[in-house]
């Protein structure tokens, strides 16, 4: 793994299915008909949870430990629409076993409209 370091950017892009949206309803009860029956474009909308996957994604490809994880959901998310979700570490604090840090979070989709931004605070630890 490589090193956390203040100002550095992590970029990850999804674009959710029917299908995705349909087994999150399955799986954590959040089946509301907007996130089950299509509009006239075929389209659903995408649990704010389901699109909060995205951070913790990027958290998971760097071994990330959060203790804190805040999301604000700014605008709906639809299937087929691409999202792209940056985040930022702001402070990073290295310790002997890990690296304590703070980071900012934007999501935006393909128009370049705001989805969702937030918040994370965690470690990542060393390796042995």
């Amino acid at each position: 793994m490589t090193p956390p370091v203040e100002g550095q950017t992590r970029t990850f892009e999804r674009t959710f299915s029917v299908d995705d949206v349909r087994q999150f309803a399955e799986l954590s009860g959040d089946d509301q008909p907007r996130h089950t029956e299509p509009d006239e474009d075929g389209r659903v909308m995408v649990q704010g949870l389901l699109t909060a996957t995205l951070p913790t994604k990027m958290g998971s490809d760097n071994e990330v430990l959060a203790s804190t994880l805040e999301f604000n959901f700014h605008r709906p998310v639809y299937t087929g629409d691409s999202i792209t979700c940056r985040s930022t570490y702001d402070t990073v604090v290295e310790r002997e076993d890990s690296y304590r840090f703070e980071s900012e979070i934007v999501c935006e989709n393909s128009d370049g409209e705001t989805v969702l931004t937030g918040s994370s605070q965690g470690l990542i630890p060393k390796d042995d």
